[in-house]
């Protein structure tokens, strides 16, 4: 891949994983459940929850958290992307009602957009910089 192709996935990777925290804000679930990919195996893991696999399921997880009207907003930041082949994952930040929290979005190439297979979202006690 040269450098040029390698800043254009990385946006499109990017502005994947804004959709969901956009679609997330808005309580957009058809534009949550065209964001993650069909016919292969997904999985997700959100704070506090066990994992929950199937794509019918963890839809139905997204639309329980958006169907609750006191869900806060989550903060994303510090999204830190890595694209290998025809797969892609985003290290970031949440921030949801001022606690901290870490996630892990990893996205497939799929009908030539990058959509996810696996979302991890955990608290964290304190920030990777404070271990520097």
């Amino acid at each position: 891949m040269t450098a040029t192709h390698e800043d254009a996935e990385t946006a499109r990777v990017l502005a994947a994983n804004q959709a969901l925290y956009d679609a997330f804000n808005t309580r957009d679930a058809e534009a949550i459940a065209s964001l993650w990919a069909d016919g292969v195996p997904v999985a997700c893991i959100h704070p506090g929850w066990a994992a929950v696999r199937g794509r019918e399921h963890v839809l139905a997880t997204w639309n329980a958290i958006l169907a609750n009207p006191d869900q806060p907003r989550i903060i994303v930041g510090a999204a830190e992307v890595h694209v290998v082949g025809d797969s892609a994952w985003v290290l970031c930040r949440e921030l949801v009602s001022g606690s901290p929290l870490a996630a892990t979005n990893l996205f497939t190439r799929q009908h030539d957009r990058w959509r996810l297979v696996h979302h991890h979202s955990s608290p964290v006690s304190f920030l990777a910089e404070d271990l520097q």
